[in-house]
């Protein structure tokens, strides 16, 4: 059996990144894998980002409207399964549960009861226990020889009051919950993102206080070493290996030195699976752990990939895709199976706002019957002949819609004129077989409307397509003008009966005439307002060259290297919130490194106007 554990920092991210979802979980070929920071809200949660064939998955979004919290951690659990239902596998779950307080799955729990498994933390209220399992940080899933916690650790700042105590409230509750499991004599495997690095091995650069903070105190103090229950996997493999990191500053480009920490980690506890008298010389490590490693092949950069080393996005040398994480991986041995059993309604396949409500035959039928009608209805009124349009009296038009069908679009056989077709003299032909006279105002107000269409039917012709004629859209225009005229006033060979009832109209001031030269009075118009807004284009263009090659002039070169700094904001509120400054722009490394950051730094000053 193998386990992941794998902080993606945006699970949409990383299955765009695969291509698929299927794609990134078969590229571990484990069986059960657990992501953290999926950032996913559960009003954003779709079956494309959470199901997949083959696997059961179960998930944990964020449920507070706290500011700058919504959609921001997240943690999914997926289980590769030959059978979701009567299986005896141990990886899919027989149990599972959202979060660890107990609250998620017991919600009608009165306020003065808490469940059985958290009993001892009358301490807390109940608002303090639900804020903890309300941004989505755990899923825990019971596979019978152990129980698996995905966690994704809260981070705090060292200023951020508020944060600090979320994440001691957040330990604290959760080591009640592994405690209570160890004393019904349960093996527990704890895999995630906690966010402590617990050793200065662990760390980039660790300092003299390092072993100060009262996080990785607490860390300690749960393994076996120091007392504790718990046994770091990678660590009881890998006791001394140094620059072992998981994650890396995504704002410094730190992994092209590998500069980093940590703080992914697989943890378990109790007794292994052989049911033996004398278990002195066995562990779960031991018997059951064949190897733990971190799989760099995920990290974001490669070396080979480019021959310049020092250098990274800041720089314009190095793009850094994927994950500020890489994946653990944790391959166990003889794990048996366990009793007959299905999934958990926890499983994502039982959540209705992801696989969708059941219809019934009924509803079907009736959406059936309703789409049927409305064809029939667009049919009925498509079915109308142009001709029995065409002999509709004038004052019948109404509306502006019956206006624009009752123009000569269709023949008499009900086909489709294409529109290098349309002529004078076919509008002339149409009209004059119904016998009536079209005012220049309906003829105005059909315009109106097909320009009303144009703009919603981005497919649609314009006016001007219709007469240009020429590749140069100025000559085209002219041309297409002179050309109607021309074809107005001279037609070519009309029949008796057609020239018969062409007396009934004025060439010189036909409607679709005057139509015609407007519109081509405006096409005109708006080619000298495109020219005039090119113009101002070019001369914008060459004064934004201007400005930029002035502030290249003026970014400062760094002391180390000599080379042109980069330019970053601050982002962290407080004094200097918003404030310029220039940093060298090498990736982050060891000091010792003469090809890394020198670690050079300046405020960006604004000249004064005075001067």
């Amino acid at each position: 059996m193998k386990i992941v554990t794998y902080n993606v920092n945006g699970l949409r991210q990383r299955i765009s990144q695969f291509g698929s979802l299927r794609n990134l979980l078969n590229s571990f070929d484990a069986d059960i894998i657990c992501f953290q920071e999926t950032k996913l809200s559960r009003q954003d949660v779709t079956a494309d980002l959470v199901m997949v064939d083959g696997y059961e998955s179960f998930f944990s979004c964020t449920r507070t409207s706290q500011k700058g919290r919504t959609g921001y951690s997240g943690v999914i659990t997926f289980c590769r399964v030959r059978s979701a239902f009567s299986s005896t596998e141990a990886v899919l779950p027989l149990a599972a549960e959202e979060g660890f307080t107990g609250l998620m799955c017991n919600s009608q729990t009165s306020e003065d009861k808490f469940p059985l498994f958290i009993e001892d933390l009358e301490g807390f209220s109940k608002d303090e226990l639900f804020s903890v399992d309300s941004e989505g940080r755990c899923v825990v899933t019971d596979h019978g020889h152990f129980v698996l916690f995905n966690i994704y650790g809260p981070r705090a700042g060292s200023d951020d009051t508020e944060r600090i105590q979320f994440k001691q409230m957040f330990y604290r509750i959760l080591q009640k919950r592994l405690e209570s499991l160890l004393h019904q004599g349960r093996r527990i495997f704890v895999v995630g993102d906690l966010n402590i690095a617990p050793f200065a091995i662990d760390r980039c650069d660790a300092g003299p206080d390092f072993d100060n903070n009262e996080f990785r105190r607490w860390f300690k103090s749960m393994l076996i070493e120091n007392g504790g229950h718990f046994s770091d996997v990678f660590r009881a493999k890998y006791p001394d290996k140094s620059d072992a990191f998981t994650c890396w500053s995504q704002s410094t480009g730190a992994e092209v030195f590998n500069y980093g920490s940590r703080i992914d980690h697989i943890l378990c506890a109790g007794s292994c699976l052989h049911k033996l008298d004398d278990l002195q010389c066995h562990s779960f490590i031991r018997c059951h752990v064949k190897e733990c490693e971190i799989m760099v092949q995920y990290k974001r950069f490669k070396s080979e990939s480019t021959p310049s080393t020092h250098k990274w996005k800041g720089g314009k040398s190095v793009k850094l895709e994927g994950s500020d994480h890489a994946p653990v991986i944790l391959t166990l041995m003889e794990i048996p199976e366990v009793s007959l059993h299905s999934t958990p309604s926890l499983s994502a396949r039982y959540v209705p706002m992801i696989h969708g409500v059941q219809q019934t035959l009924v509803s079907l039928l009736m959406k059936r019957r309703v789409s049927d009608s409305c064809k029939m209805a667009h049919g009925d009124i498509s079915v109308v002949s142009t001709s029995e349009r065409i002999e509709e009296p004038i004052d019948i038009i109404g509306s502006s819609t019956r206006e624009c069908d009752s123009l000569p679009n269709k023949d008499s056989e009900g086909s489709i004129l294409e529109p290098n077709k349309l002529s004078t003299a076919s509008s002339l032909e149409a009209v004059s077989k119904s016998g009536s006279v079209y005012k220049k105002s309906k003829i105005q107000k059909c315009n109106e409307s097909k320009k009303k269409t144009s703009n919603s039917q981005s497919s649609q012709l314009s006016l001007r397509s219709f007469f240009q004629k020429s590749t140069n859209l100025d000559n085209g225009i002219k041309d297409s003008c002179i050309g109607f005229s021309n074809n107005q006033a001279e037609p070519s060979q009309p029949n008796s009966q057609s020239l018969e009832n062409s007396t009934l109209f004025d060439h010189s001031s036909s409607p679709v005439q005057d139509e015609v030269n407007a519109a081509c009075d405006q096409d005109l118009t708006e080619l000298n307002d495109s020219s005039r807004k090119e113009e101002k284009s070019n001369v914008a263009s060459q004064e934004w060259q201007r400005i930029q090659k002035l502030m290249q002039n003026s970014i400062p070169l760094c002391k180390g290297h000599k080379e042109p700094c980069i330019a970053r904001v601050v982002k962290k509120q407080g004094a200097n919130f918003g404030r310029r400054f220039y940093v060298c722009a090498r990736a982050e490394g060891p000091a010792s490194n003469p090809e890394a950051n020198c670690g050079y730094f300046k405020w960006a000053t604004s000249k004064s106007k005075n001067k």
